[in-house]
Formats: C-alpha cells, structure tokens, sequence
C-alpha cells in the first residue's frame, strides 16, 4: 500500500511519498517536531490519520490512555471529504 505524507506552514504545503506505513510515521512524527501543522498520513484508500494515530493502530497503545483520542479505520474520515 502507499502512503502520502502531507505536511504545510503558513506559506506552503509539503507532499512526500512512502511505501512503508513505519517510514511514513517516521517523516510524519519529523515533520510535527519541526513545527509543521496539519501533518497527515493518508493511506491509499484515502483515510487520513496523524501520525500519532498510525502509530498507535501499528503499535498499540497502553490501555485505559485516551489522551490522543484515536480514530479507529472504520471512523477515519477520507482525505476527500
């Protein structure tokens, strides 16, 4: 599956590529350490979801935390809508 990682700035807006769903939350977690805002990972259905969120659907979280409040596949909204 492919996965695009969208990031902006006030001024711009940052587009990357990956093949990996882990390479894709590695740029995603970079990009929102550096101060970009909105980063998305959109997956080639069109789901988008913030790094965090990827992470936590990859890895699993601790239970009982709801602090990033994760969007399940089922409620994820497509980048289309």
């Amino acid at each position: 599956m492919n996965f695009s990682v969208t990031a902006r700035t006030p001024t711009s807006e940052s587009i990357f590529h990956h093949i990996s769903l882990l390479n894709a939350i590695c740029q995603g977690m970079s990009l929102s350490a550096s101060g970009k805002v909105d980063v998305r990972i959109v997956d080639g259905n069109g789901l988008s979801r913030t790094p965090a969120e990827s992470f936590r659907l990859m890895f699993g979280g601790s239970v009982g935390v709801d602090a990033c409040n994760i969007t399940m596949a089922a409620d994820a909204v497509p980048l289309a809508a």
